[in-house]
């Protein structure tokens, strides 16, 4: 089986080879911004890879793959328009290059684009792609409402924030897997099984992300570090450290995440000295290491080779390991 780099340059000449260059170029010149920013192309690579495990031509997985991928990045758009987000993947974002009704209007081109590039598929795949596809879209949007809700509650729990977290970025994740399975027409048991190990695996990258955001390093990273303190967002962090902070660090922290001042350098540090000193990075870093474990673990169900389950750990441990 090919390697990770494999996949993803492959991934990436496809996606360089369906690049939409046409009138408006308003529209679609922010739509090949977005997608050649970069980043790991983790969902198309687990589209193809899966597809690929489970013994069928990974090429026939590229629009399926593409699809994800071109979803993702107008989910980031239209995020990055709600935070009012300067940086992603270390450039301008979409709204702050051109405007923010151009993002809006590419960011809707894109998810129309991205169910087009399903309708290569034979009539059956079709529409099990098609299933998954909406199911999935929409959860992200619930995932998306819930995170805006929870910038304004004083109340939110950790699992409503898991919850959260599950639909905003792991339900990809494992739809990106599953579609992999379809296409190479996998029993409903196998591609529950790979999507489960998706979406545990997607938990885990998410609780890293949140991790990073606070105390990755700004040049990896690729976003503005703390962008999460900046907006008030209940990560898992805020609540772990509310949950086991002293009356007076719950306090301090209700306070900080009560107000936005210009000037927002002092309070992310303050938060993030906060969240060391409560044990909350500890126990977030621990949260991580059972989500990936979980997702491990489905991997003994795989009706699949020793090497195959091996090259998932492999994958699913480096994204675990990652700095950006």
């Amino acid at each position: 089986m090919p390697n990770i780099d494999h996949y993803r340059s492959d991934f990436i000449a496809y996606l360089e080879s369906k690049e939409q260059k046409k009138e408006p170029v308003n529209l679609y010149e922010p739509i090949s911004y977005i997608l050649n920013l970069g980043g790991k192309r983790l969902r198309p690579v687990l589209t193809l890879m899966t597809t690929d495990i489970f013994g069928v031509d990974y090429k026939q997985a590229l629009d399926a793959a593409l699809a994800i991928e071109v979803f993702h990045n107008f989910s980031l758009v239209h995020d990055d328009i709600m935070d009012a987000a300067p940086l992603r993947r270390g450039k301008q974002t979409v709204h702050e290059k051109w405007d923010v009704n151009t993002g809006i209007l590419s960011g809707d081109a894109m998810l129309i684009y991205s169910y087009q590039l399903l309708e290569s598929y034979p009539a059956a795949t079709f529409k099990q792609l098609m299933q998954l596809f909406s199911k999935t879209a929409l959860e992200v949007c619930e995932g998306q409402q819930y995170d805006v809700d929870f910038e304004n509650r004083t109340d939110v729990s950790i699992p409503e924030y898991l919850l959260m977290i599950q639909y905003k970025t792991a339900v990809l994740v494992a739809a990106a897997m599953k579609m992999g399975a379809i296409i190479a027409n996998r029993s409903s048991q196998v591609q529950q099984d790979i999507y489960d190990f998706g979406k545990n695996l997607g938990i885990a990258f998410q609780l890293q992300d949140d991790y990073l955001d606070a105390f990755g390093d700004p040049k990896s990273f690729g976003k503005q570090v703390g962008g999460d303190i900046m907006v008030n967002k209940k990560t898992y962090l805020y609540l772990k450290a509310l949950e086991l902070g002293s009356t007076t660090q719950q306090q301090e922290l209700e306070h900080l995440f009560s107000i936005k001042p210009e000037n927002p350098s002092e309070k992310i540090a303050t938060v993030k000295a906060l969240y060391i000193k409560t044990g909350a990075v500890d126990q977030a870093l621990k949260e991580i290491e059972g989500y990936t474990q979980k997702a491990f673990s489905i991997l003994d169900q795989l009706p699949i080779d020793a090497s195959k389950k091996e090259m998932l750990a492999q994958f699913g441990t480096s994204l675990m390991k990652r700095e950006v």
